[in-house]
C-alpha cells in the first residue's frame, strides 16, 4: 500500500510528471541523435561508399532495436499498469520475464550475424567495396547484439517505475563512450590500430555494453519497485509471457516495418544512383535529432498513461495527452524550421559533394513538411501501447509504411525525377494522422471515457 502510495506517477502534477519523466529520456536520446550523427560523420570521411555500406545496414540495425524495444514496450506496459493496480507479484514476474526474452532477442540475432548479414547486403549493391564494407559493419553489431538488447530492457524498467534520470545515465553514458571512440578506433588513434568501418561498430557496440553494465548496476541499486528472482527468470510463468507478448509482437512487428520500409527505399533510390541512397541514410541521422526526443518524450508518456488507467484516473489522462501533444509539436516545428533554413550547413557535416548537395538540399525541405503531422501520431499512438492495445499502431504503421509511402515512392521514382520520390513522406504521414485520429477516438470513447 505504501509504495503505491508514493509512486509518483499516480500524485504528482501531471505537466511536473512528463517533464520529471520524459526529459531524462529526451536528453539520452538526444545524446544517442548526436552518437548517431557523430557516427556518420566519421564514417563519412572515409569515404561515399563507405556512409552508403553502413545506410544499406541499417535495416537490420533498425530490426534489432524493434525487437529489442517491442519486448520492452509489453514490459513497460504490463509492469507499470501492475503497479498502477497494486498487484506487485505481476509487475516482478514481469521484469523478470523481460530479461530472459531480451537473452533470446541476442540468439535470434547472433544467429542473423553469422548466416544473413552477408547476403542481406547483397540484396541491395553489386558494388563489391559497398557489399564488403556493410558486410563487415553489419556482422559485428548483430554478434555483439547482446549490449543493444540488454541495454534496451534495463532502461525500459528503470523507465516502468519512473527512474527515468538512471535511464538517461545508462543511454547517454553509452552513447559519450561511442562518440569518443569512434575517431579512435575509425581512424587508428592513440596508438589503436585504424580498423574503419568496422571501428565505428566496435565502438557502436562498445558503447552498448557499457551501457548494459550500467543499467544493471542502476536497477538493482535503486529500482526497489522490482524484486529479481533467478528462479522467475529460468522458469517464466507462461500468462506474463503471452501478455508482454501481447503488447510486444505489435510492436515488434510495426517497428519491423520501418526496416521493410528502409531497406525498399533503399532498392529503390540506388537505382538513381548510391549518392540518392546515401543522402536518405544522411537525412535518416538528421531527423534523428527531432524525433528521438519526441521518442524519449513517447517513452515517459507511455508508464504514465498505463499508471493512472491502472488507478482509473481519467483527468491524469487527459491531461499528459493534451500536454505531450502540445510539446511534441513544438519539438517538430524546430525541426522543419531547422531542415528548411541550413540544409546546406547539416549536409556539409557528412562531407556532402556537389552531387550530394543537388540531392539532398530539396531532400531535406520536402521531408520535413510532415514532421509535425508525426509528432501528432506519435503521441496518439502512445496510448495504444500503454493500454495493451498495440495492434492499433501496428495496423497504422503498415498502411503508412507499406500501403502509402512505399507505392508512392516506387510511382513517384517512374517520373525520373529523384526529387519527387521524398513526397512520399507527406502522403504517408497524412494518411497515418487520418487513421489514428479514428482508433484514438475509438479507444478514448470505448475505455478513457468509461472511467
Amino acid at each position: 500500500m505504501t509504495e503505491f502510495k508514493e509512486n509518483k506517477m499516480g500524485v504528482m502534477p501531471v505537466k511536473k510528471l512528463i517533464i520529471s519523466m520524459s526529459l531524462p529520456m529526451m536528453i539520452s536520446m538526444l545524446v544517442q541523435a548526436m552518437y548517431n550523427v557523430v557516427d556518420s560523420i566519421f564514417v563519412a570521411r572515409i569515404g561515399e561508399h563507405a556512409l552508403t555500406a553502413v545506410t544499406l545496414a541499417f535495416p537490420l540495425q533498425n530490426l534489432m532495436i524493434a525487437f529489442g524495444g517491442g519486448v520492452g514496450v509489453g514490459v513497460n506496459a504490463l509492469l507499470s499498469r501492475s503497479l498502477g493496480q497494486r498487484r506487485f507479484d505481476r509487475s516482478d514476474k514481469a521484469a523478470n520475464t523481460g530479461i530472459l526474452l531480451t537473452f533470446f532477442n541476442y540468439v535470434l540475432f547472433l544467429l542473423i550475424s553469422l548466416f544473413v548479414a552477408g547476403p542481406f547486403i547483397r540484396t541491395q549493391t553489386a558494388d563489391s567495396e559497398i557489399f564488403t564494407l556493410g558486410t563487415t559493419y553489419l556482422k559485428i553489431v548483430t554478434g555483439f547484439s547482446f549490449g543493444l538488447f540488454f541495454q534496451m530492457m534495463f532502461e525500459r524498467l528503470l523507465q516502468s517505475t519512473g527512474l527515468t534520470v538512471y535511464s538517461m545515465i545508462s543511454q547517454a553514458t553509452g552513447a559519450i563512450i561511442n562518440i569518443i571512440l569512434d575517431p579512435i578506433m575509425i581512424f587508428g588513434l592513440l596508438g589503436c590500430p585504424a580498423f574503419g568501418v568496422a571501428g565505428a561498430a566496435y565502438a557502436t557496440v562498445i558503447g552498448q555494453i557499457v551501457a548494459a553494465c550500467i543499467g544493471l548496476t542502476l536497477n538493482l541499486k535503486f529500482n526497489k519497485e522490482i524484486h529479481y528472482s533467478k528462479d522467475s527468470i529460468l522458469h517464466p510463468d507462461g500468462k506474463t509471457v503471452k501478455t508482454i507478448y501481447k503488447v510486444g509482437v505489435p510492436s515488434i512487428l510495426m517497428m519491423s516495418i520501418g526496416s521493410v520500409m528502409t531497406y525498399m527505399m533503399n532498392r529503390i533510390l540506388i537505382v538513381f544512383s548510391t549518392t540518392a541512397t546515401a543522402v536518405f541514410g544522411v537525412y535518416f541521422k538528421l531527423q534523428s535529432f527531432f524525433f528521438m526526443p519526441v521518442f524519449g518524450l513517447n517513452g515517459g508518456l507511455i508508464p504514465i498513461l498505463a499508471y493512472n488507467y491502472g488507478a482509473r484516473k481519467r483527468d491524469r489522462i487527459d491531461e499528459a495527452l493534451k500536454s505531450s501533444v502540445v510539446i511534441a509539436v513544438g519539438i517538430m516545428i524546430a525541426g522543419t524550421v531547422v531542415m528548411n533554413l541550413f540544409p546546406e550547413t547539416l549536409l556539409s557535416f557528412f562531407n556532402a559533394s556537389e552531387d550530394m548537395l543537388r540531392i539532398g538540399v530539396p531532400a531535406l525541405h520536402i521531408i520535413s513538411i510532415h514532421f509535425p503531422i508525426a509528432a501528432v501520431c506519435i503521441i496518439m499512438g502512445s496510448i495504444f501501447q500503454a493500454f495493451a492495445l498495440s495492434h492499433y499502431s501496428l495496423i497504422i504503421s503498415i498502411i503508412r509504411q507499406l500501403v502509402a509511402l512505399i507505392p508512392a515512392a516506387w510511382l513517384l521514382a517512374q517520373t525520373g525525377n529523384v526529387n519527387n520520390v521524398w513526397w512520399c513522406f507527406l502522403i504517408a504521414e497524412t494518411t497515418s494522422l487520418i487513421i489514428s485520429t479514428y482508433f484514438f477516438r475509438k479507444l478514448y470513447r470505448e475505455k478513457v471515457a468509461l472511467l
